[in-house]
């Protein structure tokens, strides 16, 4: 379905019963790499009314000239939950979704009954940079995406990880839905600081919600140390690493990653 705010059309899958989740995409991601749901997804819509837009810009969703900071995607996301009559909801996000989460939380804490984060950026931590998504995301040697693999999943290799990011070219679907997310984290975290707000650590102490931040143990583009910056910044936050996972563990491990955040919300 598409939503209308502010002149944006808006594009979100919206499925399930029951509380509200609102669910903040990241790169390897439905709306980033995949057009629809996957098992992670699919399992929260059980339990949940998953609501899962597009940033502006990305898949079918427009509004990417109105998005210069993170902030604007915070106060678009605010504008959506209205149009939905959403005035309390569960939030969670992965990557520079998982940023946007965070920046809303902290702005609006009333807002937000509970939070996830999943593998986000948004942070600043001395001596664990955030690796270099758009550089990485160049093809080389002839078309190879190992680099990008190698910063998505723990295992380069992964079956589930050539196919989302294959050496050939995908479908013209799939190449459109990963230049449209890079353009959009383009427009949000491309300039200094990189990917993070240096005054977001000092306002998580904003966030008054319960928080889940789910993290794989391998992440090679957001370090585990942002992962503990969060949970010790926020006030009622746990921590749970995903063994044998990379950025991406509601991919890489679907089942465990929905179950912990379904007993979270619980």
């Amino acid at each position: 379905m598409t939503i209308e705010i502010d002149g944006r059309q808006t594009y979100l899958i919206d499925k399930g019963e029951g509380e509200p989740l609102l669910y903040l995409h990241g790169f390897a991601d439905v709306h980033g790499a995949v057009p629809g749901l996957q098992p992670f997804h699919e399992q929260l819509a059980q339990k949940r009314r998953l609501v899962a837009p597009a940033h502006p810009g990305c898949a079918e969703s427009t509004g990417i000239a109105d998005m210069d900071t993170v902030e604007d995607a915070v106060i678009h996301y605010v504008e959506l939950a209205d149009a939905l009559g959403l005035r309390e909801f569960a939030l969670a996000g992965g990557c520079f979704g998982g940023w946007i989460a965070a920046e809303l939380a902290v702005r609006y804490p009333e807002r937000v009954r509970k939070l996830a984060l999943i593998g986000a950026t948004g942070l600043h931590v001395p001596g664990a940079p955030i690796a270099d998504l758009f550089m990485l995301s160049l093809s080389k040697d002839g078309g190879s995406h190992e680099d990008v693999r190698r910063l998505l999943f723990a295992d380069p290799d992964l079956p589930l990880a050539r196919e989302l990011f294959p050496d050939a070219r995908a479908g013209m679907e799939e190449e459109l839905l990963r230049y449209k997310a890079l353009t959009f984290a383009g427009r949000i975290g491309w300039h200094p600081p990189y990917l993070y707000d240096r005054k977001l650590r000092g306002r998580l102490r904003r966030i008054s919600c319960p928080t889940l931040v789910l993290w794989g143990e391998h992440d090679h583009m957001v370090p585990l140390a942002h992962a503990h910056a969060y949970a010790e910044g926020i006030p009622n936050a746990r921590l749970h690493v995903l063994s044998g996972s990379g950025h991406s563990p509601h991919l890489e491990q679907p089942e465990e990653a929905a179950r912990l955040l379904m007993e979270f919300l619980t």
